[in-house]
């Protein structure tokens, strides 16, 4: 059966409200009259939500428009439009709110990403690395890092007594790292303290309270994660001793030069320059140094078998390159009966043994980062070494006895090359 056609129920022939119903059953108040000529109909709505009294008030007020001269779609229309305009602007305040410190931090890291060196990059990005992951170099699964917890909050979250209680318990466990991280989280509030997306969301003098500098803990090295002048002999006789060639070259390199563990496994042989006696270094800070290659190590690298473009290579490795020096490190502790080292701890026992030689200071800092100014690996090998008599980089310091003619006074003491042999 077909159905019936719609109808439309006048209610008043007054101000042209009318009752419209149609084929499906579904009624609504219109509102009808003439506009510019012609027949305009506007829906006011469902009889569910407007009483007649309310639809009649409506269509007088619709009336009153068409009678000023101004048409009521327009009217709706704009109604409508700035509806939608609040609906959007309310959706975008709830976002905003919800902004984690995660997502700030990601916007962070690549609006600065230009302006850091990648090694700030690598370092920010490790700060916040989740944890989780299995571990690069030993057993095991890497933890969370210091910012990892951090992430989930709101920005508008991070305020004073977070970052206070954040660092007493990051302190508790790993002091030095959480000053560190404490030093990125503060540059990433006054970021974001300025950038206009998220300065209204975050407490910009946050990290300038006095709870949290009483909470950030001084940063300060491994006690005891170093050799005494007492336990060279058994060190370098036990190292000497690995079965590895590579891994005994490392650690002696590694404490001799004062290098850092990746700068010492990322030499090439185009880095080593055997003929004039230098070594060529990728520093982390500001890219390369050259520093002197002493007779001694000339000699251990010289040993070494050249399998690829690595000096310190490795067979097994993907890459061709020693990868894990601590295991064979670790074997010749215990054979010596020596307590934990890492081998940044090798680094550490450089600095120190160079002080106990009296070493020049411009001579230990070309060995170990760049110097405040830039000298050459000649000015470098003036000094010498009260065992030989010669300048220590330049002449055999090895199995020499005593020179007959001592050098000068102010510049007599024992380089730090000549230690393998007193020490054993």
């Amino acid at each position: 059966m077909a159905r019936p056609a719609g109808r439309q129920a006048g209610l008043s022939k007054h101000n042209g409200l009318a009752l419209r119903v149609t084929a499906s059953g579904s009624k609504a108040f219109i509102f009808q009259t003439e506009y510019a000529g012609k027949t305009l109909r506007l829906t006011i709505g469902a009889p569910e939500s407007w009483s007649i009294p309310e639809a009649r008030t409506e269509a007088r007020r619709l009336q009153m428009l068409v009678d000023k001269g101004a048409d009521p779609r327009a009217e709706k229309a704009a109604t409508i439009a700035q509806a939608q305009a609040d609906r959007e602007a309310a959706a975008v305040v709830r976002a905003r709110d919800s902004v984690t410190v995660g997502e700030a931090w990601a916007v962070y890291l690549e609006a600065r990403r230009p302006k850091w060196s990648p090694r700030s990059y690598l370092n920010h990005t490790r700060m916040a690395a989740p944890g989780g992951e299995q571990r690069q170099r030993g057993a095991g699964k890497t933890v969370a890092a210091p910012l990892a917890v951090l992430l989930p909050l709101r920005l508008s979250e991070l305020n004073a007594d977070v970052l206070a209680a954040w660092l007493d318990r990051e302190a508790a466990e790993r002091p030095t790292a959480a000053s560190s991280a404490f030093r990125l989280v503060r540059g990433f509030i006054r970021w974001a303290g300025e950038h206009p997306e998220f300065r209204a969301l975050i407490a910009p003098d946050a990290y300038r309270s006095k709870a949290v500098s009483e909470a950030v803990p001084p940063s300060k090295a491994k006690e005891g994660d170093c050799l005494q002048r007492e336990q060279l002999p058994l060190w370098f006789d036990a190292v000497r001793k690995l079965a590895n060639p590579v891994h005994a070259a490392y650690l002696q390199t590694a404490l001799l030069t004062g290098a850092r563990r990746e700068e010492i496994a990322g030499m090439r042989w185009e880095d080593v320059d055997f003929r004039w006696g230098s070594i060529a270094i990728a520093d982390k800070v500001e890219g390369a140094r050259v520093i002197p290659l002493t007779p001694y190590v000339s000699r251990l690298l010289a040993a070494l078998p050249r399998r690829n473009e690595w000096v310190f290579s490795s067979p097994t490795a993907a890459d061709g390159r020693l990868k894990e020096p601590r295991t064979g490190h670790e074997r010749a502790l215990a054979a010596a009966g020596l307590p934990h080292l890492s081998i940044h701890g090798l680094r550490r026992s450089f600095g120190t043994l160079c002080e106990w030689v009296e070493m020049p200071a411009g001579v230990v800092v070309k060995g170990t980062s760049p110097a405040p100014r830039q000298r050459s690996t000649t000015a470098a090998a003036r000094w010498t070494c009260c065992a030989c008599g010669t300048p220590a980089p330049r002449r055999g310091c090895w199995n020499r006895p005593a020179s007959s003619n001592p050098a000068p006074a102010r510049n007599r003491a024992r380089c730090v090359w000549c230690i393998p042999v007193d020490a054993c």
